[in-house]
């Protein structure tokens, strides 16, 4: 079959890094750590795996970043070359083992990614014991190659491919109301919410959501749909970003603009008073009770920081690898509490334990999330040049989710 194989040898990862600095198209160039190519299609491991046919499989923000060599060298330990990207998806079941008795052939379904030790056939670990499996030790342990999901382990495949193999522990079964685009968007949008669940935003605060892509979007949409009437501002960078976030229920939307000049009207929005020091960007004395910050980048997080209120939170949604120009300060100086959330787990909410991709979903057949239509552009998989120019470039495409079809006739 034909996919897009991830192999960042030391003289691919020079080149790409070299030419990466004048030209985007580097990443999918002959000499890049991307290839498109013919591969077998992975074996199912045991008799508690199923063979995923790929319906739609979504381009992320964190491909990106690995495509373009942006993530941390330390996640290399965690993971094992070559491998076919691609995590979000949606598909239908074209093989199963014996001991798998309730998915059947054509059912449409979705599958977290996350291989945690259910998936690697070892022992649960205390993480996973407790339903925390999103922070499984073992993740470099058992029948399988390292790999902290699908998409970034040699065995499993990935869905920027025709197939990939899942464990039954990862299948959900797609609700018969709810869309492919639908389903694919409850992998982001159940990140989103998982930060969210344990303490949702209360009335009266103000949070402000750092970035306009799919996760700023999903992250808007995660405050109201874990029933929060929060003040929700949104601080983008394309005026199209700005009117999906209002639609998913953002009060208030402010555009990114150069050095700090957004600054004048995010404090009068969200309450403070600015000083300007000797040197550098202003300070806001006051600030948003809540920042969830959805980009990653060296400046989004020193705005977090910098626009977060004494005694606030701040949630790291964005894949922070080894960021630059942060001024870590504000942590000391207005005592915030700095939290990172990695994918999702098992939830109690409302009285229900369930998977938080189970409860997206849920919410989804009920009617009370639509994200349908942040997935914007389709192609085949050897349209993957053009996938990935669309992706990267959202000032002349205004995409947001862009997906591969695989599959596609």
């Amino acid at each position: 079959m034909r996919a897009l194989v991830f192999n960042p040898t030391i003289p691919r990862f020079l080149v790409t890094k070299a030419l990466g600095t004048v030209s985007r198209a580097a990443v999918w160039a002959r000499t890049s750590a991307l290839q498109f190519r013919e591969i077998p299609e992975p074996p199912l491991p045991g008799d508690e795996w199923v063979r995923i046919g790929v319906r739609l499989g979504g381009i992320c923000g964190s491909d990106l970043h690995t495509i373009r060599l942006e993530t941390s060298p330390a996640m290399s330990a965690l993971t094992s070359f070559p491998f076919v990207l691609g995590h979000e998806n949606v598909g239908e079941v074209l093989e199963a083992g014996r001991a798998v008795l309730a998915l059947r052939p054509g059912q449409r379904v979705t599958v977290e990614p996350v291989l945690p030790c259910a998936a690697r056939g070892v022992p649960p670990c205390p993480h996973c014991a407790a339903g925390r499996y999103n922070l499984c030790v073992r993740t470099t342990e058992g029948h399988l190659s390292p790999g902290l999901m699908i998409g970034a382990c040699r065995d499993t495949g990935g869905s920027w491919s025709a197939s990939f193999v899942a464990h039954r522990s990862q299948v959900l079964s797609i609700p018969d109301d709810v869309t492919d685009e639908g389903a694919l968007m409850a992998e982001p949008m159940a990140c989103a919410v998982h930060p969210l669940l344990s303490s949702p935003p209360p009335d009266r605060s103000t949070v402000l959501v750092i970035g306009g892509g799919v996760i700023g979007q999903c992250a808007i949409a995660a405050v109201r749909a874990v029933g929060s009437n929060a003040r929700v501002v949104a601080l983008v960078r394309y005026p199209f970003q700005g009117e999906a976030a209002r639609g998913l229920g953002a009060d208030t939307v402010v555009l990114l603009r150069r050095g700090d000049h957004h600054y004048d009207e995010l404090a009068d929005v969200i309450g403070g008073t600015l000083r300007r020091p000797m040197i550098g960007r202003r300070v806001l004395i006051g600030g948003a009770d809540l920042t969830i910050e959805c980009v990653g980048s060296g400046r989004s997080l020193d705005d977090a920081l910098r626009l977060t209120a004494p005694g606030g939170r701040v949630i790291l949604l964005g894949l922070a690898a080894v960021p630059s120009g942060v001024d870590w300060t504000p942590i000391w100086w207005k005592e915030l509490r700095v939290t990172g959330s990695y994918v999702y787990g098992i939830e109690q909410w409302r009285g229900r334990t369930a998977k938080t991709m189970e409860l997206v979903l849920a919410w989804m057949a009920r009617g009370d999330l639509r994200l349908d239509h942040l997935v914007t552009h389709r192609f085949p998989l050897d349209a993957y040049r053009d996938a990935l120019r669309t992706a990267m470039g959202k000032a002349e495409s205004k995409a947001f989710k862009v997906v591969f079809e695989p599959n596609r006739k």
